[in-house]
């Protein structure tokens, strides 16, 4: 059988599959929240409450008075931004009545929950962001560099943690979503945004979306399996 050296001579990287793989489940995973949140902003919430006014319901009966909702462009756009206390809703949210608008306004606002009763996997991931940010940009350069001086193990090893560092970031993140996504369902039916019947659907909407982030965190460990069957696989083959 051949080894991996002797498939890169033939032309042929195998663990190109990996890669395949890797896009495969991050497409599927955006078709689904696309999907998903197109589908149910055709269903408006029987109380007419928007995004934003879910936004401002949930955190004014949470006590939570010094985070500003903002608009942003774009659909899909939204976000939390802890270091300046600010809800970002896209335009397809902010002032729509959907219960997809309605759910992802509320997710937001589960966040916002987070950072202010401490949940602690936020504040690691919080921790976490400039270190995954210099490891995501540095491992390439490390893994370059390694490949250029001859396959210089030690640069090629930096490398390859450094990238462990951003995938670190994508695994921390799952638990902070979901449980955000929890929150959030848990607000609109206890603040009357929306009905029990029509949770169901921003249920679907906020599952797809975590799936993003199952697939992001899929995708990352993928290629650092990758990493190190490249790079392992070449050391075994020169000795």
């Amino acid at each position: 059988m051949y080894g991996l050296s002797g498939l890169y001579y033939m032309g042929i990287d195998p663990t190109y599959i990996l890669i395949i793989i890797a896009a495969i489940i991050s497409l599927a995973a955006q078709y689904m929240v696309q999907s998903s949140f197109s589908k149910y902003s055709r269903y408006q919430s029987s109380r007419g409450i928007t995004g934003a006014q879910a936004a401002q319901i949930i955190l004014r009966a949470n006590g939570i008075n010094d985070v500003t909702i903002k608009r942003v462009q774009g659909s899909l756009t939204d976000h939390y931004d802890p270091r300046n206390k600010t809800l970002n809703l896209s335009d397809t949210v902010y002032n729509k009545t959907s219960v997809a608008a309605v759910g992802v306004a509320a997710h937001e606002c589960g966040h916002a929950l987070q950072h202010e009763f401490g949940y602690v996997p936020l504040s690691f991931r919080s921790a976490l962001v400039p270190i995954a940010n210099i490891g995501s940009r540095l491992s390439w350069v490390f893994l370059i560099l390694g490949i250029i001086l001859s396959f210089n193990h030690t640069l090629i090893t930096i490398g390859i943690l450094m990238f462990s560092l951003a995938v670190l970031f994508q695994l921390v993140t799952l638990p902070v979503e979901f449980n955000a996504s929890s929150r959030a369902l848990e607000q609109l039916e206890s603040q009357g945004i929306l009905e029990r019947s029509e949770i169901s659907g921003t249920r679907k909407v906020l599952r797809a979306a975590a799936l993003t982030y199952v697939a992001s965190a899929a995708a990352s460990i993928l290629q650092l399996l990758r990493l190190i069957i490249l790079f392992g696989g070449d050391k075994r083959d020169r000795r």
